[in-house]
């Protein structure tokens, strides 16, 4: 029986086939094969195909696509790039930058003067004390997946989340800060809200930040994400703010002008005064270190024997 060479097959047939195949196999190992090849892998319609097959679609139906491919590429590695956001591994992940007072701890939710979460499958949180708690994630993007041309030509949206709380019968700070680095950690954009100030006897409620970097400068090749703060009654124990639920995800949308916060705390939120000031620098091995600036503060009170 006469053998038949694959690309005597109808071309429509040939799509068909490459949307099966993995999609860096594609550009990798199939595209070089010949120009036939070549032609259809760079086709519009065959990064169309792969993302319908595979449920990518835009958040309204008939939203325009400018880049078939890039948008496969993006919605295949969407995903939360923080580990162990809502402390199930207890402080697993998370490198530790201020562990004042009582330290970093881990509690259920609600918690003692707290809230249940907005969404049930949350079930823990990290807590903070009366002295700076601070703890963060350095996120490589290259290592999870993302090269240079699809950052830099493209630079697709970069959303940042988190989720904070007080208890209701003490007040907190809150503090936030998301930075984009280049490969040699040059900080290139920064997201730094004011702390949010949370006065005692309040409602508890769970808060969401949310800010979206758009049109940053090229170069990003990490994400810097810190959180924490402390309790502002200065009493011994867990009474600081409450975290958990932190996302940093790159969006399959590209937006060509300067990002904004999409949401603001209901808290009212303002700098503190004699609030630490942080400063951030690299060390000769390439890991962030951060140092601490802040007067000295006299020893803790104890909280009321009926919280």
């Amino acid at each position: 029986m006469a053998s038949i060479n694959i690309n005597q097959l109808p071309e429509n047939t040939l799509l068909e086939l490459f949307t099966h195949v993995p999609a860096r196999e594609l550009l990798w190992n199939c595209r070089p094969v010949c120009s036939l090849w070549r032609d259809l892998i760079d086709a519009v319609s065959l990064w169309k195909r792969k993302s319908l097959r595979d449920g990518f679609i835009t958040e309204h139906w008939d939203q325009p696509v400018a880049d078939w491919k890039i948008f496969y590429f993006l919605c295949s590695l969407r995903r939360n790039l923080l580990r162990n956001p809502c402390a199930e591994e207890d402080m697993g992940a998370w490198r530790i930058d201020s562990n004042g007072g009582d330290r970093w701890k881990v509690e259920s939710l609600p918690g003692e003067h707290g809230t249940n979460f907005p969404d049930p499958k949350v079930k823990k949180y990290f807590v903070t004390s009366y002295g700076m708690c601070l703890k963060s994630q350095l996120v490589d993007l290259k290592a999870e997946g993302y090269w240079e041309e699809l950052l830099d030509t493209f630079r697709p949206d970069i959303v940042v989340k988190d989720w904070f709380a007080a208890r209701a019968d003490c007040g907190c700070a809150y503090h936030l800060r998301v930075q984009l680095a280049s490969a040699d950690y040059i900080v290139l954009a920064s997201f730094e809200p004011p702390p949010v100030i949370i006065h005692q006897w309040n409602d508890a409620k769970w808060t969401e930040v949310s800010y979206t970097f758009s049109d940053y400068p090229p170069g990003v090749r990490h994400i810097l994400f810190q959180h924490g703060g402390k309790d502002t009654q200065f009493w011994a124990g867990w009474y600081g703010p409450r975290v958990t639920n932190s996302s940093v995800v790159i969006s399959h949308t590209m937006t060509r002008n300067p990002g904004s916060p999409t949401a603001q705390p209901e808290d009212e939120a303002r700098v503190a005064e004699g609030f630490p000031l942080f400063l951030s620098f690299y060390n000769l091995t390439g890991h962030p270190t951060l140092r601490l600036l802040s007067r000295p503060v006299e020893g803790r009170r104890s909280p009321p024997s009926n919280s």
